[in-house]
């Protein structure tokens, strides 16, 4: 049966940072001498941000490990985490050590927060200053501010507060439907759509309204601090024996090169609150009593809702020109169901009217003699040879006729003959203005 393993009990530390400590050991897995070796190197190839702060964070404090430093002998009695303890007090200086690597390991971090903070305010600045389009807009806002205050005590001012910009939607017309900003957005639209522009021209306004100076300067003031006293650590640290011992010599090079940044870094910060000392003359405001982040703030907020006034614009003009469209239709119809009405009473009546219309047209063209004079189509040829054949007709029988009375007879008949050929002509005509009839009146 298998011995149960005994428990050590605990000489220096108290049992709540023993706990922590043994669970931060335990994430690692590194035998206690090469945690304390790659402290010693500042090997960063194994030290990350993490781990250094876990451990600045579960070391004993340091009156424990000076005890546990003396306690070399009792090493195998000791448990775990006072194991540790008795290998990682043997380092010179551990906590000022740990400090500096975590710095070193946090500071291009640091420095990526802080610069892009600076920049954008920068750049926010500049294009501010150098926006014509923006300006055209506070002179469009001016003068209709003082064309509604005239006669007032705020008639003719010179200028306004920029936190005023905010405040343009809370002005609304009688019916509610329309306020002060939509209606310059309107005008910008219409009249100075070039003044739109200054929207894509504030490209950093946003970034610099999330940026707080004073934070910013903590930030700044902090970085200076903490390379001073690192460069106050490097000159006052005791030379080692230990050949793997490479702190002074990393910290060093680091610490030259990390002033270097932050020199260039608090130009930058410099030439930023000078930006702002300059905007604040040009947009005539106190920018000691106006944060950065306030002031850009307005700035930031009235974008968005001039924006969204051009496209509330839009859609409203949307909306009407399609109730516009649709009244139209609706006209159009209208007219064009008058118009088919009247169409319809129009063949009704003619409808009504067709059989006293062909009469009446029948007895004016028998009084004026039209009908007889109507030229011949397809079918009154064909009449004109059944005339003609009838004529023969009548000429073959009376050659038959007594000899005697042919002589006067037959101009007698010749003379009728005659009579009938040429009435022939009218008798069609007639005929034709009468098949005639029914058809118009179908």
């Amino acid at each position: 049966m298998a011995q149960k393993k005994k428990v050590k009990e605990l000489k220096v530390l108290d049992g709540k940072t023993a706990q922590n400590l043994s669970i931060f050991l335990g994430s690692f897995r590194l035998p206690y001498e090469e945690i304390k070796n790659v402290i010693l190197e500042v090997n960063e190839s194994v030290l990350t941000e993490s781990m250094v702060q876990n451990l600045v964070k579960q070391l004993p404090e340091a009156e424990q490990l000076s005890v546990l430093s003396e306690m070399k002998g009792e090493y195998d009695d000791l448990a775990e985490p006072e194991q540790f303890g008795v290998v990682i007090s043997t380092v010179p200086k551990l906590h000022v050590r740990l400090n500096a690597i975590l710095f070193k390991l946090q500071f291009d971090e640091q420095i990526n927060n802080i610069k892009p903070d600076i920049v954008s305010v920068i750049a926010a600045c500049e294009e501010l200053s150098q926006s014509e389009n923006f300006s055209k807009l506070l002179e469009l806002i001016l003068l209709v501010g003082n064309f509604m205050n005239a006669g007032s005590r705020n008639a003719r001012a010179f200028g306004f507060s920029i936190s005023y910009l905010c405040k343009l939607r809370d002005t609304k017309s009688a019916d509610q439907k329309m306020t002060l900003l939509h209606f310059l957005a309107e005008i910008c639209q219409e009249q100075h759509p070039e003044v739109l522009h200054f929207i894509d021209e504030l490209t950093h306004v946003d970034k610099a309204s999330r940026v707080s100076a004073e934070t910013l300067q903590k930030n700044v003031d902090q970085m200076l601090k903490q390379i001073s006293n690192l460069e106050k650590d490097v000159q006052a640290f005791p030379p080692t024996t230990n050949e793997k011992d490479k702190f002074v010599e990393k910290i060093e090079s680091f610490v030259k090169t990390a002033r270097e940044q932050y020199e260039k870094l608090a130009l930058m910060y410099n030439n930023m609150e000078k930006q702002y000392e300059d905007l604040g003359a040009y947009f005539v405001f106190n920018p000691k009593k106006i944060s950065v982040e306030e002031f850009f703030g307005d700035l930031s907020n009235f974008k968005s809702m001039f924006q969204q006034a051009v496209k509330e614009n839009q859609k409203r003009k949307e909306a009407e020109e399609k109730i516009r469209k649709a009244k139209l239709a609706r006209e159009k119809a209208e007219r064009e169901k008058e118009e088919k009405q009247k169409r319809n009473q129009l063949i009704d009546i003619n409808a009504e009217g067709d059989e006293t219309g062909i009469m009446d047209g029948l007895m004016e063209a028998l009084q004026s003699g039209a009908a007889f004079r109507r030229k011949r189509g397809p079918r009154q040829a064909a009449n004109r040879r059944a005339g003609n054949a009838v004529t023969s007709l009548l000429a073959k029988e009376l050659m038959q006729e007594d000899a005697i009375s042919a002589a006067p007879l037959k101009k007698k008949k010749e003379e009728k003959i005659k009579e009938k050929t040429m009435a022939e002509p009218e008798q069609e005509a007639l005929e034709d203005i009468l098949e005639a009839a029914p058809a118009r009146s179908s």
